[in-house]
């Protein structure tokens, strides 16, 4: 069992996660700028889970799972740097910009994940995942039905969020360094647009031909 802070637990993608982590047994607090909200989202979900303002909520975690819209990640980022020690921070922040979210539009640092690094500093153990998954999917109870890419440069911490993620009950792949989360995060904008196109209900990815030899975690 890991302790895990939810920041930005009290959103759609944040709440689902950490229902689904609550029930694989993880002892989860929810992150907010306000404790309140906080709790309310912690009595929704129950089996004990925590609540706290963001900056307490990260403290003495083993993760810290990073689910604010892009325009509140700096900020955010910034809030919590300096209290998440040794915990590994996922990050799953998309850069959508809205009206036009169903197109492309990365950063100039070429994604956000690279900006998360940025912000927090070279120090802090840093993963990005979770880009391409429908939050209702996540909340409800069942299969997700969707592959989850993870990518780092720490390939040991890319490792154990792997198997936090396997935890939950959904398939995690290792897919390379943190620069490469470009690639999902685009792919996040091409999902709204065939969810809108073909009525879809929370579209997802899956990977073919992969075999069953163990993921390459330790390769960058």
């Amino acid at each position: 069992m890991s302790k895990i802070a939810v920041v930005g637990g009290t959103g759609h993608l944040g709440a689902a996660l950490a229902k689904r982590l609550v029930g694989a047994g993880h002892d989860v607090v929810i992150g907010s700028r306000s404790a309140a909200s906080a709790q309310v989202v912690a009595e929704e979900i129950g089996g004990g889970t925590g609540f706290a303002a963001n900056a307490e909520a990260v403290r003495d975690c083993d993760f810290v799972l990073v689910t604010v819209p892009y325009g509140a990640q700096a900020g955010t980022l910034a809030e919590i740097r300096g209290e998440v020690g040794s915990a590994i921070v996922i990050d799953a922040t998309v850069p959508l910009v809205p009206p036009k979210v169903m197109r492309v539009q990365l950063p100039a640092a070429g994604c956000a994940a690279l900006e998360a690094r940025a912000h927090l500093g070279p120090d802090v153990r840093l993963v990005s995942a979770f880009h391409n998954v429908a939050a209702h999917r996540l909340a409800a109870d069942g299969d997700v039905d969707c592959d989850v890419l993870v990518f780092s440069d720490d390939a040991d911490a890319r490792a154990q969020v792997i198997a936090l993620i396997e935890s939950m009950g959904m398939q995690a792949l290792a897919a390379g360094s943190l620069a490469n989360s470009a690639a999902a995060e685009a792919l996040t904008s091409i999902l709204i647009f065939l969810n809108k196109t073909y009525k879809a209900d929370g579209a997802g990815i899956r990977f073919t031909r992969l075999g069953t030899a163990t993921a390459p975690a330790a390769q960058g």
